[in-house]
Formats: structure tokens, C-alpha cells, sequence
């Protein structure tokens, strides 16, 4: 069979699992997160509901910043805009998409600036059905072992592939 008649392969997923043994090790990993972050990313962070998607959140963004700052969660905003006075060449958007009705619903709230300048933290991206970009990062953190314990799961897609070895 000549190679024009083969299935083109699926490049499946990188993935990288992390064991995070408290809150101290997530700082870690949202820090060295940021530093690789540049404009048109797209961090789907997932988990149930109390699993630290926010908390990697805030991490990520102070670690921009450069210092600790009051980092509200956007569950009632559902977004929250960054700047980092010039320390990145962008803007974070950080979304929580939990309370949306539909898919379509993100394009009031920015959608598409973060996409085409920004960066972009979204929480609950599930609910973007088929707006998920397939250039992404999914970050998943479960429950570990004890209470500030979590474990991440890291899957890239598209431009992320090759990135994750910076975070091993």
C-alpha cells in the first residue's frame, strides 16, 4: 500500500501527571506555567467543584504580576481581565464559565480578544462544547492525598506539545 493510501495518524496528547503534595508545590507549578505562557494560549483548568481550578488560577496571575495581589474569582463576573503594567505582552483573561447558558454566551464577556491577544485561564471549559479551542492546554487537578494535596494532570494539544518538558 503506497503511503497516499494510509490514514493520516492522529497525534495524540502529551501528558504529564504531577503529584502536588500541598499548596506550596502548586504555587511551584502555576509559576513555572506562567513563565512559559505567550499570546493565543488557552488553559482549560478542570476538576470538580473545590479541586484548587481557581487557586491555580490566582497562583498563575500573581506569579505575572510579579507579587501577591488580591485575585477575586470571577464566578459572579464569570471574567477578569489582567495587566501586568508591561511585564507580558499580554492580557490574561481568567473566565469561569460555570454559570453560561449556552456556548455562544462567552462572546459577551471577551471571548474573542482573549483568543486573538490575549491569554486565556478558563474554568469549567466543558461548557464551551465546540468552541473549545484544539490549541490548548488541559490542566486537571484532583484531590490527593491530604487535604492541600492535589494532582495535576497536564494534556497538551497543538502549539502546548513539546512545552510540557519545561515543567517535569
Amino acid at each position: 500500500m503506497s503511503a497516499a493510501n494510509h490514514p493520516p495518524e492522529t497525534v495524540q496528547p502529551e501528558i504529564v501527571r504531577i503529584e502536588l503534595a500541598d499548596l506550596d508545590a502548586t504555587r511551584r507549578l502555576a509559576e513555572r506555567l506562567a513563565g512559559l505562557l505567550r499570546v493565543g494560549d488557552f488553559v482549560a483548568l478542570g476538576g470538580v467543584l473545590g479541586a484548587g481550578k481557581t487557586t491555580i488560577a490566582r497562583y498563575i496571575i500573581e506569579a505575572l504580576a510579579g507579587h501577591e495581589m488580591e485575585v477575586p474569582s470571577p464566578s459572579f463576573s464569570l471574567v477578569q481581565p489582567y495587566d501586568f503594567d508591561g511585564l507580558t505582552t499580554f492580557t490574561l483573561w481568567h473566565f469561569d464559565l460555570f454559570r453560561i447558558e449556552t456556548p455562544e454566551a462567552v462572546y459577551e464577556l471577551g471571548f474573542e480578544d482573549a483568543l486573538a491577544d490575549g491569554v486565556s485561564l478558563v474554568e469549567w471549559p466543558e461548557r464551551l462544547g465546540p468552541l473549545l479551542p484544539a490549541e490548548r492546554l488541559d490542566l486537571v487537578l484532583r484531590q490527593g492525598a491530604m487535604p492541600d494535596a492535589r494532582i495535576a494532570s497536564l494534556e497538551a494539544h497543538g502549539n502546548w506539545r513539546g512545552r510540557l518538558a519545561e515543567i517535569k
